[in-house]
């Protein structure tokens, strides 16, 4: 990415929240590079250089701000980059795929050659894949520095270097301090649990948010208030299952959410934030989106499309969900989680099991899933796509090769038109993604067939899954004016 250098010298003088994240920029004379929206004292725009990225700027030997905090800015969006490939990647190396894995494998992962990774990685980042790694995981031991008390060598591990030696080695090397200048509770006694900070470009509809996460709950998985969003997660660390749980709250007068987990979850930190930040689509560019939706995004600006914490259980909702009620679907979610999910201890209240992984699906049979309250149809269908996804052949996760993915879904029987669209809306974090076939959709709109749908749907793109959320929301809001009182 190559920022115009005079568009970014103005968003940086007014301070515009819409290019935080966009683009940093590197000070000349003080030798530190900061977000777009840092409050100190405005450079002098012979001494300013603009990156498109926070591993460019430390390539060129600039050091993070310590008040902007470049860790914190928002990512970028789906469509923000020139090429998706590139962009993959980046999102597996933010997660820590490089931890435990090579380039080859990474490039294997996205479907390319290591050759062809190399040279789209760096035209679009300006680094290569390595270089933007390790600053990914020198931001991410300097969040652990500053916002826990967690042991030197556990942020050293958790950021994913080999050793603390080689963490202050290259701590020092780049950013010229030791990790310890940054310990800000030395003498803090371990906490029970860890609270993350994670930014976003104004404005978000943070109620609406919550209200579609609320009514399709799982319960004993999901818990939903009206100011926070908490739910049970399990990943895979070092070989072995961690299971916990999080909780995220609103916090507008810093444009940012924070998420609250379990001291029990350090290890996983970085994956866990960055789930946290596509099921809340928080690298979403609102005044784009809202522009292009007009007077659809009126009511309430800022709409996101929110995404998954895991793929497969968005597979598993679209097909549960097909032609019943969100509330028998809710049922039927909440018995597979309690008889098949993992039992998460010391959990806030209501908070009980977590949502069964693919590998967990691929091994039961159609009698088990039936017994949960599906047709033997739709329990065939969550084992052949569970085994697909267990097996790697279909990776329902942000830009995952669209087509292909598309194609691979549609091949499993039960798979219909709505349901691929739908896991393309909130699994591969399509935003152009639109289930024609919707009714409610064709009812907003006043359309008699999918085509017509189609049509009309046309002028939001490539914003179309947004506008679907519009649409649904009116829809409730229609619902629920019409409800008698009392």
């Amino acid at each position: 990415m190559n920022p115009d250098p005079d568009i970014c010298y103005e968003a940086l003088l007014a301070r515009d929240r819409r290019f935080d994240g966009w683009f940093f920029v590197g000070v000349s004379s003080t030798g530190i590079y900061c977000r777009s929206v840092c409050a100190v004292r405005s450079p002098k725009r012979r001494n300013c250089h603009f990156f498109g990225n926070a591993a460019a700027a430390e390539k060129a030997g600039f050091r993070p701000c310590l008040r902007c905090r470049p860790e914190l800015a928002p990512g970028h969006g789906v469509l923000d980059v020139s090429s998706r490939l590139a962009q993959a990647a980046a999102l597996r190396i933010e997660e820590g795929f490089l931890n435990h894995a090579t380039i080859a494998q990474l490039a294997a992962r996205i479907g390319v050659s290591e050759r062809h990774l190399r040279r789209i990685f760096s035209a679009e980042f300006g680094v290569c894949p390595i270089d933007f790694a390790q600053t990914q995981r020198l931001l991410l031991a300097k969040r652990l520095l500053t916002e826990t008390p967690l042991p030197i060598t556990t942020v050293a591990l958790t950021a994913g270097f080999g050793s603390v030696r080689r963490f202050n080695a290259v701590f020092l090397q780049r950013y010229g301090l030791n990790p310890r200048h940054l310990r800000v509770r030395t003498d803090a006694r371990p906490a029970e649990t860890m609270t993350f900070a994670l930014g976003y470009r104004p404005p978000l509809a943070w109620s609406a948010l919550l209200d579609f996460l609320a009514q399709r709950r799982i319960d004993g998985v999901e818990t939903i208030d009206h100011t926070s969003y908490a739910r049970t997660l399990e990943l895979t660390h070092d070989g072995r299952d961690v299971a916990g749980w999080l909780r995220v709250t609103h916090a507008p007068a810093r444009y940012a959410v924070d998420v609250t987990l379990p001291a029990s979850l350090a290890p996983v930190v970085g994956p866990v934030l960055a789930r946290v930040r596509r099921l809340l689509d928080l690298s979403a560019n609102p005044d784009l989106v809202d522009a292009q939706l007009g007077s659809l995004a009126a009511g309430h600006p800022g709409m996101r499309v929110p995404g998954a914490f895991d793929g497969f259980e968005i597979i598993v909702r679209a097909i549960v969900g097909q032609q019943i009620s969100v509330v028998n679907a809710r049922g039927i979610l909440a018995r597979m989680a309690q008889r098949f999910g993992i039992q998460v201890g010391a959990a806030p209240q209501a908070l009980r099991t977590t949502f069964p992984r693919a590998a967990v699906f691929a091994g039961l049979t159609p009698d088990a899933l039936q017994a949960c309250g599906i047709t033997r149809m739709r329990a065939q269908a969550l084992i052949a796509v569970a085994r697909e996804v267990s097996a790697g052949r279909i990776m329902p996760e942000p830009l995952a090769p669209l087509v292909e993915t598309l194609a691979a879904l549609r091949r499993i029987p039960g798979m219909g038109a709505w349901t691929v669209q739908y896991i393309a809306m909130r699994a591969l974090a399509w935003p152009n993604a639109f289930p024609e076939g919707d009714a409610v959709l064709k009812r907003q709109l006043g359309c008699t067939s999918a085509a017509a749908l189609r049509q009309h749907a046309s002028q939001w793109e490539p914003w179309r899954a947004y506008a679907t959320l519009h649409l649904w929301r009116q829809h409730e809001e229609a619902r629920a004016s019409c409800k008698p009182i009392g």
